[in-house]
């Protein structure tokens, strides 16, 4: 993907972010991410029915990579069953991590395949998957029990 292209779509997922803004719906599970090394600090909220992610929403306050990252997940997320979710999160955090990944299955989110060059911004890439994890992982232990 070109950079130019790359940029434009980080900068408009940080300007006009998919689904910010939270909702008083009890529906939903909760989590929050904040990074020890900056201003990063993003509420999560998701609604899951049966093993399909309905929505995901966020608010907060984060940089652009942070906020971009939560913006493109979340259209990658929404429609997903649990199990496709968590390939594509797995994806994402080895190609943040720069481990061998399947940039297929990432489409959008394929925009931060260089952010490895940055090492202080991976924390900032990873921040809304390390959320979505918590959330997801919160729902498969509540299916269990």
């Amino acid at each position: 993907m070109d950079n130019n292209l790359k940029r434009e779509i980080i900068l408009d997922n940080y300007q006009d972010p998919m689904n910010k803004g939270l909702i008083g719906d009890s529906g939903y599970l909760r989590a929050n991410a904040s990074s020890e090394n900056c201003i990063d600090n993003l509420d999560f909220m998701m609604k899951l029915n049966k093993n399909v992610i309905e929505d995901i929403r966020f608010d907060g306050e984060a940089c652009a990579i942070s906020t971009s990252a939560t913006s493109i997940m979340i259209r990658s997320l929404i429609r997903k069953t649990i199990t496709e979710a968590k390939d594509i999160l797995f994806e994402y955090q080895n190609m943040i991590n720069e481990q061998d990944y399947d940039s297929k299955k990432l489409g959008e989110l394929c925009v931060y395949d260089d952010i490895c060059k940055q090492p202080n911004r991976k924390n900032c890439a990873l921040l809304p998957a390390r959320a979505i994890i918590e959330i997801l992982e919160e729902f498969e232990k509540k299916q269990q029990n």
